[in-house]
């Protein structure tokens, strides 16, 4: 992880607490962080979520992969070690995002657990709900909306998750959904189900 250079830095607490922010809106600040090989429903799924909770008067938003790859990490290629700042970078966003008392909903294939982790324990064990968007490899081949496998088998992406970089799946994710057998709505229905069970909204 990135060393801290700014020596002369001091923490400067605010008035509104976050437990202010949270009765405010009425939900708990967490982070839904999505995780799975690319293809196997991230984004869609995620998306969806957002737009139920909205429908519930519940205040969301999604951080989306490939859209950060568009700004705050455009810098960043998909090395192990750009992979790691990826990731960290959009767990410190995340984290400000729960902390102003938002559900952030993250899409990112994160294929290292000790990046998810390192979420994880920002956060707080509470607040963040890791979720497997479970799909075989084939069934990911088959869906590449963006046609990123087949190039990728070509030879002409490199380091992508899943032909050419590993994917570790997490070993205690809180939610597990099986894009095989569920439908988005049935996946969408276990999230929502599972945050009105834990008090979050």
């Amino acid at each position: 992880m990135v060393t801290k250079k700014a020596t002369n830095v001091v923490w400067h607490e605010h008035k509104v607490k976050p437990q202010d922010r949270e009765t405010l809106l009425d939900q708990k600040g967490v982070v839904l962080w999505f995780t799975g090989l690319p293809s196997s429903g991230k984004s869609t799924i995620a998306n969806e979520v957002a737009f139920q909770l909205h429908q519930l008067g519940k205040f969301s938003y999604v951080l989306d992969g490939d859209n950060i790859r568009h700004g705050l990490n455009k810098d960043l290629g998909f090395s192990p070690e750009d992979r790691e700042e990826n990731i960290r970078r959009i767990s410190e966003v995340a984290h400000l995002f729960a902390d102003s008392g938002a559900i952030a909903i993250t899409a990112f294939v994160s294929p290292y657990r000790k990046d998810r982790d390192f979420c994880r324990q920002l956060l707080g064990g509470d607040r963040f709900l890791e979720i497997l968007v479970k799909a075989d490899l084939k069934t990911c081949e088959k869906r590449d909306p963006k046609g990123m496998y087949k190039r990728a088998i070509k030879g002409e992406i490199k380091e992508f998750t899943g032909i050419s970089a590993p994917y570790e799946e997490p070993l205690h994710p809180e939610i597990v959904l099986d894009t095989d057998s569920l439908s988005i709505e049935e996946e969408t229905e276990v999230v929502i189900d599972h945050l009105r069970k834990k008090g979050i909204i």
